[in-house]
């Protein structure tokens, strides 16, 4: 039997690479032609989503948020379609615990399949490299016939608890890594305006307790220019709000994190979405008046900041 994979982005395209390298016989779906073809040059077959749900005993979707999840799993010709009793589906992408709860409760109660909400740390040199780190939650069985196909895309899996505990796990995860890129963000801002280079910065602090996964991967991309996106603004602001909506029905304040998302608004306003979530420094460098970039020197406008303070304070003594 075949495995499924469909949503073949930026996460998706390598992942479903790793397991057809493995020599899976897979069947992938996408409504990007150019991933389509790319997977069956590769040696992938095409199949619609009842096809697959028809062909497959395993099927994984990564997909840009829960409802196009379950639009996939439950419209019309959609994967459950085709499903039968036995089957497992494993759903990677991010996206609110209630939401793979949902899918977890229709796919047992309604087709007796298994499911399990597996979202991933990582981004994209992750999905690439295939060292994501993948959180679980479900039933223990089903945990298990995943396990040979986690170990060909992640370097870590782990089964947090119940179905809705590995999207739990994934939302927690995505606060340290969103408040960590804006306090990176934060300490550049500030060492550019000081007229310090922020590469030797992040250098020199890199092996103390600031350091971190967050800092190796964002700050040479901040210092650099380079927004290319590994994981998108616009995939962290929706799963930001997806923490925000799961915070509020749980009566739990997270200040710290709702600043963050008005944080990811403005930058929507500004039309950065599609950059990589090192970008966020673009809110810090408009508010500051400073652009972080590597090997620099004080740049006229923070001798201009200067001057001003300096001329000001003798105004002020006359």
């Amino acid at each position: 039997m075949a495995i499924g994979f469909i949503g073949l982005g930026i996460m998706g395209r390598p992942m479903a690479k790793h397991l057809l390298g493995a020599g899976e016989r897979l069947l992938v779906s996408d409504l990007s032609r150019a991933a389509v073809e790319e997977l069956t040059a590769l040696g992938a077959d095409e199949g619609s989503y009842q096809e697959i749900g028809r062909a497959c005993d395993v099927i994984f979707t990564m997909l840009p948020s829960g409802s196009i999840v379950q639009q996939v799993l439950f419209g019309e010709s959609g994967v459950a379609a085709g499903l039968s009793a036995g089957k497992l589906v494993c759903d990677m992408s991010s996206v609110t615990p209630s939401e793979s709860r949902c899918c977890f409760r229709r796919l047992r109660e309604e087709f007796q399949v298994d499911f399990v909400d597996a979202p991933v740390s990582g981004g994209e040199p992750g999905a690439v490299e295939g060292t994501l780190a993948i959180m679980c939650g479900g039933e223990e069985a089903a945990y298990r016939r995943l396990l040979p196909y986690f170990a060909l895309m992640g370097a870590s899996s782990a089964l947090v608890g119940p179905a809705g505990a590995g999207s739990v796990t994934k939302l927690a995860n995505q606060i340290i890594v969103n408040m960590g890129i804006a306090a990176v963000s934060e300490a550049l801002v500030l060492a550019t305006k000081a007229g310090v280079d922020p590469m030797k910065v992040y250098q020199a602090i890199r092996g103390g307790l600031a350091g971190s996964a967050v800092l190796e991967a964002k700050a040479p991309m901040m210092c650099a220019r380079n927004f290319k996106p590994g994981g998108k603004i616009s995939i962290n602001h929706k799963d930001i709000k997806n923490v925000m909506n799961t915070a509020h029905d749980l009566d739990v304040p997270l200040p710290l994190t709702a600043g963050l998302f008005e944080i990811m608004q403005a930058l929507k306003v500004g039309g950065h979405m599609d950059d990589d979530h090192a970008g966020l420094v673009q809110y810090f460098e408009q508010l500051a008046g400073v652009t972080v970039e590597s090997d620099r020197t004080p740049s006229d406008q923070v001798v201009e900041h200067f001057q001003k303070a300096s001329d000001a304070a003798a105004r002020s003594e006359t």
